[in-house]
């Protein structure tokens, strides 16, 4: 498989997202649920922390994503963000995307104010596509 960004502008460099990924020679794609911050038996972890929330969010993709058959979140080429409060998502994009670019996730992203998730405490949900 290969990606290639194409990036007209350089201000979303800042956010380690893409405008859009092309992939090619793929041979499978996996279309991922949105992820919440819970735990194994679905009971909401951190309410009123979005960083935390985040982190647990992304560790639940990463086993939906092992899951799928080893794959990464190097291997997701799009990611989207619900988020119930937008400037404590700005906040905690510095800290958590370090780990996203740590781990060479760059995908074409979009982030959705939304007034809930399925759980109340919820204040994100990740919604993923890889592709490997």
């Amino acid at each position: 498989m290969e990606t290639k960004a194409f990036n007209p502008w350089s201000w979303q460099d800042q956010f380690d997202f893409s405008q859009a990924v092309e992939v090619s020679g793929v041979q499978r794609t996996v279309y991922c649920a949105g992820q919440i911050s819970c735990d194994a038996n679905g009971k909401s972890l951190y309410p009123g922390d979005m960083e935390a929330q985040f982190h647990r969010a992304l560790d639940n993709l990463e086993q939906v994503l092992d899951r799928a058959g080893g794959l990464k979140l190097a291997d997701v080429v799009r990611l989207n963000y619900y988020v119930t409060d937008v400037p404590a998502f700005l906040e905690a994009v510095p800290k958590v995307g370090a780990r996203l670019q740590a781990a060479g996730c760059k995908p074409a992203s979009t982030v959705l104010c939304v007034l809930g998730l399925a759980q109340p405490e919820s204040m994100i949900g990740l919604e993923a596509t890889a592709c490997a």
